[in-house]
């Protein structure tokens, strides 16, 4: 594989490290801070929030001057937001600007590196690309709690000191590795309301975007709340809870590899609702932790179910598009984008009302997501079928 596309790829990688990193921590810089444990979510949500709404954005600029100085511009300003939040732990304003800048410059870096790839990949190995894009952004996923829960048994702020290196790092390096691709198409950036959607928000597909959206919901509620909820049950610490997360990744990985692959054309329908059922018997699980072990084990079984809804959504939505494969791609990653902007606010919110009560609604709106995918089945006014 060509250094260019090897150093675009560790980049990927590194952002979703970096909004990963912050879930085994976060909690606790905010109670020992005495802070009010709203802000978890509120800290997660504006991180979101900048991303979504400043990716278009960048996505313009990027075309006009050029993929690698609007990587370089990122990778200086993301590692830049972790050594200010490093540094301001104690102030939850300058917390939340370092989230703000942290989420404006992640939107750069996924925009003009997902268009630097498109430019220097041809129809014939796109997907392929793509393909290794999605995975390390998935392994970005899998290890940044995990790596964050084992860097926080040295201090609290090291895993942001170290994201900061490890960014500004990059950066040089690659200044030196990257050229600037020949332009061959617009930038791949994301819109707002993608081209086309509403052409396929007038067909049976728009179920499968509200349920993409549940699914995202309930996951990132889980992440906001889940280390919070067990300190309170068998004081975890942040460094279990990364090692609870890297096993659960491995669950994901799984999944994704192995049940997935199995799943036959026209029954994903069947798995989605079985994946809600397991989801949701995950979320109750975890009312009953009464040890690390039994954290671990429900944490699995809500992963399992949530990976199985979130892959199968994504595969059977391109299948309903009708052909208008990166429009429903773009309006997925909108509904996920909402997914972790309202769950983290609303699931840490309900938390200070009663600690059992996310994991209950959680629990409900899971088995209420399978009414999505029943009126789907139902409906017949399908994309697919129409010529």
């Amino acid at each position: 594989m060509k250094k260019p596309i090897i150093l675009l790829l560790s980049v990927q990688f590194l952002v979703y490290v970096g909004f990963g990193l912050v879930i085994p921590v976060l909690p606790l810089v905010i109670t020992e801070q005495g802070f009010h444990t709203v802000h978890v979510g509120g800290l997660l949500t504006v991180y979101s929030l900048a991303s979504f709404f400043t990716a278009p954005y960048w996505g313009t600029l990027s075309d006009r001057m050029g993929r690698k100085k609007l990587i370089l511009i990122g990778l200086i300003g993301f590692g830049f937001s972790f050594l200010l939040f490093a540094v301001f732990s104690h102030s939850l304003i300058l917390m939340y600007i370092a989230r703000i800048i942290g989420g404006l410059f992640s939107g750069a870096l996924y925009t003009a590196v997902t268009g630097f790839i498109g430019d220097m990949s041809t129809d014939e190995n796109r997907n392929m690309y793509m393909g290794f894009m999605g995975m390390s952004i998935g392994l970005g996923f899998i290890f940044g709690p995990a790596l964050g829960g084992l860097l926080s048994s040295i201090s609290l702020n090291t895993p942001f000191y170290v994201s900061a290196i490890l960014l500004f790092t990059l950066c040089i390096y690659a200044s030196a590795v990257l050229k600037e691709p020949q332009r061959t198409g617009e930038a791949n950036k994301r819109e707002f309301i993608p081209k086309g959607a509403s052409t396929l928000l007038k067909y049976r597909v728009r179920y499968l975007f509200l349920f993409s959206f549940m699914v995202t919901f309930l996951l990132a509620g889980v992440e906001s709340t889940l280390q919070i909820f067990q300190i309170d049950k068998i004081d975890i610490t942040a460094t279990q809870l990364g090692s609870l997360f890297l096993f659960s990744g491995l669950v994901d990985f799984l999944i994704q590899g192995g049940v997935v692959r199995k799943v036959k054309h026209g029954q994903e329908w069947r798995w989605m609702i079985g994946a809600q059922i397991i989801t949701a018997i995950g979320l109750i699980l975890f009312l009953f932790t009464s040890s690390l072990a039994f954290a671990g084990f429900a944490l699995c079984v809500f992963t399992a179910g949530n990976a199985l809804a979130r892959t199968l959504t994504t595969s059977l939505a391109s299948k309903e598009s009708g052909g208008k494969y990166g429009t429903a791609a773009g309006l997925s990653y909108s509904m996920d984008n909402l997914g972790r902007i309202i769950g983290p606010l609303f699931f840490t919110w309900v938390f200070t009302m009663q600690t059992n009560s996310p994991y209950i609604i959680a629990s409900a709106l899971a088995i209420l997501s399978i009414f999505f995918i029943i009126t789907f089945k139902m409906s017949k006014k399908s994309l697919a079928t129409q010529k």
